[in-house]
């Protein structure tokens, strides 16, 4: 039996990285999936690489843009009318925006908070009453290190990551009574598809992003989504039943050595 077998879980931006690899390690746990990302044709090639790996493996892919509140809502009414009930959340999808602060503009703010912040309150608002009815259940909200750490360059990102493990000790206070833990992920440097891209553009090669890109961790190297999987896995399942309102670092020790430095 897996960790979480049986038991129906939502993902948001499943199709790809840390969502992708959470979903895959969800299959191999036994649970029955809903992958929901912005790119539907990203979600089905996620749950066909699952259904390849496991053929049993129950698994819906949806497109949505969990930014909108309908579109947030009916992909979990979706997912609890096909599968019979909701028991694990975990909000994955986010955005990024690059820039200094002093120069954010309004419409980069509207963008990246309607992604990364409200998409996540969209999707837990929806999933708290189905939660309930099922006795209980888990929320794992993905941030960041540095959404508790802070750097130049990338706050935008960083105040919408600090949010969201605001929400999550909050929403954990208020759900406790109905037996919904809340928790949020706060990962390092984590090698994504997007990560890879984008140095490619720049000139830079996988091989060289790897060897120089996460320096700054005391463990010199990134993590593999599949890592950060493992840790909203132990959050999502009952070998966490004592853990609600945290947030989990898991950044290779990045932010010992910023309070070392």
């Amino acid at each position: 039996m897996g960790r979480i077998e049986g038991k129906v879980a939502l993902i948001t931006g499943g199709g790809g990285g840390i969502g992708a690899a959470t979903a895959m390690l969800f299959a191999e746990e036994g649970a029955r999936l809903a992958l929901v990302d912005r790119d539907g044709g990203a979600a089905e090639a996620a749950a066909g690489e699952i259904r390849e790996k496991f053929p049993a493996a129950d698994v819906l892919p949806m497109a949505a843009d969990l930014s909108a509140e309908p579109e947030a809502r009916g992909a979990l009414e979706a997912t609890a009318a096909h599968y019979g009930g909701l028991d694990i959340l975990v909000n994955v999808a986010g955005i990024r925006v690059f820039g200094a602060l002093a120069d954010a503009e309004a419409d980069s703010w509207d963008s990246i908070l309607a992604v990364n912040l409200m998409a996540t309150v969209h999707c837990c608002r929806a999933a708290v009453p189905l939660l309930r009815s099922r006795g209980g259940g888990s929320i794992v909200n993905v941030s960041s290190v540095f959404g508790v750490t802070g750097r130049a360059g990338m706050g935008q990102y960083d105040v919408t990551k600090a949010a969201v493990v605001s929400l999550s000790r909050t929403l954990a206070i208020e759900e406790v009574g109905h037996r919904i833990r809340v928790n949020a992920v706060c990962p390092g440097p984590t090698i994504t598809p997007f990560h890879i891209e984008r140095a490619e553009a720049r000139g830079v090669s996988e091989e060289e992003l790897r060897r120089t890109g996460a320096q700054h961790t005391l463990m010199k190297r990134w993590a593999e989504p599949r890592e950060v999987a493992h840790t909203i896995l132990f959050l999502a399942c009952n070998e966490s039943s004592f853990v609600t309102g945290t947030a989990l670092v898991v950044d290779g020790g990045a932010s010992a050595a910023v309070g070392g430095s």
